[in-house]
């Protein structure tokens, strides 16, 4: 469970107990102790390299310095343990809670509902866990039944020192996050409708989500608006946050006495929200300062909008009993019934009033109308928000702006927004969504015409047939993918001139009169890959520059994938055998095309014969074929074996016509025959095999595709480290990458910006990988691996399962980085040990694992350049 906090950790690492609570925590100075909570924990407990996991002793909330010495939460560096807000339950603590949940939480629920009292589902629920709490917790509401449920177990603090995380609990944290060491990688503007900047005056560091900003608006730097409408003369000051908020023009349909306000200015660091009220009372916007803390008390140099009660009161010529009951012992923001239940050009005109703009009240006449209204403080709102009616608003609110992008995107763009996901906000809203995604297909039959020279079909038949989807036409949208995957195969030919070759050359002998080989064998490595694979992968590759890290190996001292050809004279058909002593006989060659079953053990073969155009040389009217593979790898390796194997295939047919079988060439016509398989699959695979030694390959978009194969110069001392240092290790698991290939290029169809960006930093990585070998630096290319594993589970969060994860964490102690290769989900693993010491010991924990892992480490080498 996470409160106000986002975990940038992973939660495989955290040491949990068994049937116990257990709290994140993490030492921080005493400041920032002092604004959130912090945990006391015991001296006695366990203590690892970089955490301690130790009982809980106490808990305290916005604790001031003489609490923290008192309460002994101060740590030996002079430090407190930050309350992060994760918690998690395990064993027979979860199921008293779920227990709980099940047996109470609908009574509990209508009793608060009905009593108007409060529970914290966080610090009541965590109470119940540490005894010290108990008493405090006895008088709160349902206090009792939550320690006779869940008060026999305890809680415990995992402390960890290097667990990133950030914390949303302040509006400042939050502009702080975004506008932080981080802030290029926020995302300025997302689902929102923003007029020409000659129309407006939005500031580049502002971020804008899931809002309507209308001409003659104006925003501030570093300022945060969401989920809100902005039109008319609306100022919105730098550093500030505006949410839910939805301003019109202010002097239509207003009282006379708002018509003279024009102009609506959220002054510079303030924050806005408006939310709906239950039982139809209305809607109520309220204002602060973005530093107010709604807690702290008058006396205590509480503020409002920035300034100490004190001189908010005198400059609004209020008394204090205008805003707070007598009762009230605490007079802060948080009960002051500041905030006004009006139409909104009224409360608009009060903010302006009570947040202390010069000249808003000459007569009076907004003082008189704010006394005379019904008002309600912080605390009261708290319970009266209708959060249905809030989240039925917002969603409108989105799926109508979805609807209006979705609308310029057909209108107007190349179709470069992801339309399944604006199809997804809008059908979240009601049923007149799928109304409108039918009229998005009125735009297909002449956007294609229009668009021809610059939209690739494949893109356009993907959003053609998510919308039919999103309109209900599923047996239309089946039939549309099927060309979706069509035009997929069809860019990657011609991108590398490929496809249904005709012959090539029709004579029988070879230009200095020999007769053709009659024989072809070619042996080849299989390739591991550092980084940079995606970014090789059809239609990524055509479109955009792609790169790739990666170094061809033996295994077990072989060459492991290769085939034979041989021009035979007692047949003419063609006879394809494999490695598992399957055979198959074609004496009609005009029965080998595409489409091939997915289940056909020789559609490689079948599909390299119809590429490389052999099937119409004059060779075969007048002798047979006979081809053989083999690939002594684990299936499902990762290791790249089937594009290697199509690379054998066709060089050896090549060989056989004497056409053009270099290396670059074979590499393109492999990509042809990935597509023709159905498998999809990228260029690295082939590169890989076909280049020995180490690499750095770029591709770069164009008629035809240019690929550049840059070998790394590696000293002999770089070779022999590596081979020292790196494992290969088979995990024992399968899993075939064409499934995982087509969940990424859909995702990539659709302009997924998460996955482009993710590919994006792929390549970058893959060039900064080859500058780390280059320069003899092995642990830095451990980091990168270690970030490109991580960008693979975004791309695809099931390319880990547990025995991968067992695994890595086993050899974590070991290494500086690891990654599986490939597509992931199983095949090969690359373990990058921190020195050869390390990798001797890694070896051996492997073999002598306690965990049971059932792994194979294989012994492997470079595979260098042969000599000339």
């Amino acid at each position: 469970m996470t409160g106000d906090v986002l975990p940038c950790f992973d939660a495989s690492n955290l040491l949990l107990p068994d049937d116990a609570a257990c709290i994140v925590t993490a030492p921080t100075t005493l400041d920032v102790a002092s604004n959130h909570g912090v945990v006391v924990a015991s001296k006695d407990g366990t203590e690892g390299q970089n955490c301690s996991l130790c009982l809980v002793d106490n808990l305290l909330q916005k604790p001031t310095v003489s609490e923290l010495v008192e309460g002994q939460a101060i740590l030996d560096d002079g430090r407190a343990l930050l309350d992060t807000g994760i918690i998690a339950v395990r064993g027979k603590a979860w199921q008293e809670l779920v227990a709980l949940a099940y047996s109470s939480s609908q009574t509990m629920i209508e009793e608060i509902i009905t009593s108007r009292k409060e529970l914290s589902l966080y610090e009541d629920l965590v109470a119940a866990w540490v005894p010290t709490r108990h008493e405090w917790l006895r008088d709160r509401p349902f206090g009792k039944e939550l320690i006779a449920a869940l008060g026999r177990h305890k809680m415990f603090s995992f402390c960890s020192y290097d667990f990133s995380f950030l914390h949303f609990g302040t509006s400042a944290e939050v502009l702080d996050h975004l506008a932080g060491s981080y802030s290029g990688l926020v995302g300025r503007r997302h689902m929102c409708s923003v007029p020409e900047t000659t129309a407006c005056d939005i500031a580049a560091t502002t971020v804008i989500l899931c809002s309507k900003i209308s001409a003659g608006v104006s925003i501030g730097e570093d300022s945060l608006v969401y989920d809100s409408s902005l039109s008319g003369r609306v100022r919105i000051g730098s550093q500030s946050i505006v949410v839910g908020v939805n301003i019109h023009e202010l002097h239509r349909d207003s009282p006379q006495i708002i018509r003279s306000s024009t102009c609506f200015t959220l002054p510079d660091r303030h924050c806005l929200w408006e939310v709906p009220l239950v039982n139809s009372m209305g809607r109520v916007m309220v204002y602060c300062g973005l530093h107010d803390n709604p807690k702290v008390a008058m006396n205590r140099d509480g503020t409002f909008c920035g300034k100490p009660w004190k001189n908010v009161l005198e400059g609004l010529k209020i008394q204090d009993t205008d805003i707070w009951d007598t009762s009230n012992l605490d007079k802060c923001l948080w009960n002051a019934r500041l905030f006004p239940i009006m139409s909104p050009p009224e409360m608009l005109s009060v903010g302006l009033w009570l947040m202390g703009s010069s000249g808003r009240d000459p007569d009076g006449k907004v003082s008189r109308m704010w006394r005379q209204s019904r008002r309600v403080s912080l605390e009261e709102l708290h319970r009266s928000i209708d959060y249905h009616q809030l989240c039925v608003d917002s969603a409108k609110h989105q799926a109508d702006l979805a609807a209006a992008v979705a609308r310029s995107c057909m209108t107007y763009g190349l179709l470069g927004r992801n339309l399944f996901q604006l199809c997804e906000d809008m059908l979240g809203n009601d049923s007149s969504s799928v109304e409108v995604c039918k009229e998005l297909l009125t735009f297909f039959p002449s956007h294609g015409d229009q668009y021809s020279g610059v939209l690739p079909p494949s893109r356009g038949y993907q959003v053609k047939m998510d919308l039919l989807r999103a309109s209900g036409d599923v047996s239309a949208a089946s039939m549309v993918e099927e060309k979706v995957w069509a035009s997929v195969a069809s860019e990657t030919a011609s991108a590398i001139k490929y496809g249904s070759k005709e012959s090539s050359s029709s004579a029988t002998t070879s230009s200095n009169g020999n007769l053709r080989p009659k024989k072809a064998v070619v042996e080849l490595p299989v390739r591991v890959d550092f980084v940079g694979g995606w970014s090789d992968t059809p239609p990524w590759s055509l479109e955009r520059p792609g790169c790739v890290l990666n170094m061809a190996i033996s295994l077990e001292g072989r060459l492991p994938v290769g085939a034979t050809t041989e021009a035979t004279e007692d047949h003419h058909g063609v006879l394809i055998e494999d490695d598992a002593d399957r055979k198959v006989y074609i004496d009609d060659l005009s029965s080998i095309s595409c489409p091939f079953k997915e289940d056909d053990p020789f559609r490689l073969v079948k599909s390299a014969l119809i590429v490389t155009g052999i099937l119409g040389h004059e060779m075969l009217s007048t002798s047979g074929l006979k081809i053989r593979t083999w690939a002594n790898v684990p299936r499902g390796s990762g290791l790249g074996t089937s594009s290697i194997l199509a690379a054998a295939v066709v060089k050896c047919l090549f060989q056989l016509m004497e056409d053009d079988g270099g290396d670059d060439n074979v590499a393109r016509a492999v990509l042809v025959v990935e597509q023709i398989m159905g498998t999809g699959g990228g260029w690295q695979d082939q590169i890989g095999g076909l280049y020995p030694g180490i690499k750095c390959t770029q591709s770069f978009p164009g008629q035809p595709l240019r690929l550049q194969v840059v070998p790394l110069l590696a000293s002999p001392q770089l070779i022999q480290e590596l081979e020292q240092r790196l494992l290969v290790v088979f995990t024992g698991q399968v899993r075939l990458a064409h499934r995982v290939l087509e969940k990424v290029v859909t995702r990539y169809l659709r302009r997924d910006s998460l996955l482009i960006s993710s590919i994006r930093r792929l390549a970058e990585l893959a060039r900064a990988g080859r500058e780390a070998l280059m320069n003899g630096e092995v642990d830095e290319l451990g980091g990168i691996m270690l970030e490109a594993w991580g960008l693979h589970q975004e791309l695809d969060p099931f390319c880990s399962n547990r025995l991968v994860d067992e695994l890595f964490a086993l050899a974590d102690p070991y290494c500086c980085g690891y990654k599986l290769v490939g597509a992931g989900g199983g095949g090969f693993a690359l373990l990058l040990a921190r020195s050869p010491g390390h990798a001797v010991d890694l070896r051996r924990a492997l073999r002598d694992s306690a965990a049971g892992l059932d792994v194979t480490v294989y012994d492997w080498n470079v595979a260098v350049p042969l000599p000339r």
